[in-house]
């Protein structure tokens, strides 16, 4: 069985990326890899990150920071003369990157794993059923939710913020998870650099902001093993 490599929120961050990959000693033929999604934006090379994920037939998820980016970029192909995102305006082969992003769903489950960017509605019994199928360029409820959560009710409502914490009824999203009764046993995300990584029983949280001079941090699941490369600098104010 090959090694399943989960990496937390790339942002952009090509070379602690490549660090990261020379650190797991990375082996196409043996591992896959997982991006828990956000490969793009704020950091300094977005096209690089997704040009080497897609080198390397890379799975993961899409982040709310790769949906916007698509969004952005479908515009721009839609109206002549607009201006292509930021991130992807010197990269030729932008539109090849964008169309590889847009292949990524929005969750991915394993009998023993399940992948997702943000969180996890509680009412979702099933979710990769839930979220099979839907167009990232068409906003909807679901995929905002999967993408953007930290906090929530049992529910589902969401507090207007997230930071400073909100109290109660909101709690992290993943509180309820004992609730929902998933056949899988360990939930893996992204999109939390302020919780910073979460490594307990049936959760793993990867993000722990390199793009904000943090860490780029990989979970083996076959190891249960941490492997993680330390960003030079910021490239985002917090």
């Amino acid at each position: 069985m090959p090694r399943r490599i989960f990496i937390g929120d790339i942002q952009g961050c090509r070379e602690e990326l490549e660090r990261l990959l020379e650190a797991l000693r990375y082996d196409p033929a043996a591992d896959e890899l997982h991006p828990v999604g956000d490969f793009v934006r704020r950091g300094p090379d977005s096209a690089g990150a997704l040009r080497l994920m897609r080198e390397l037939d890379a799975g993961g998820v899409l982040g709310n920071h790769d949906l916007h980016l698509l969004r952005k970029a479908a515009r721009a192909r839609r109206r002549a003369g607009r201006e292509a995102p930021e991130e992807l305006r010197d990269a030729e082969d932008r539109d090849e990157l964008c169309d590889w992003l847009a292949e990524r769903p929005f969750v991915r489950a394993w009998d023993d794993l399940l992948l997702v960017h943000g969180g996890l509605h509680p009412a979702w019994r099933d979710p990769a059923a839930e979220l099979e199928g839907i167009d990232p360029l068409v906003r909807d409820e679901r995929t905002g939710f999967c993408t953007l959560v930290r906090h929530c009710t049992a529910t589902g409502e969401r507090p207007p913020e997230d930071f400073p914490p909100p109290g109660p009824p909101f709690v992290p999203w993943f509180e309820h998870l004992p609730a929902m009764r998933l056949p899988q046993e360990t939930v893996v995300f992204g999109h939390w650099a302020r919780l910073g990584l979460v490594h307990r029983p049936g959760l793993r949280g990867l993000d722990t902001g390199c793009v904000w001079g943090g860490r780029l941090t990989a979970w083996i699941a076959e190891e249960d093993r941490l492997v993680a490369v330390d960003a030079p600098r910021a490239f985002a104010p917090w």
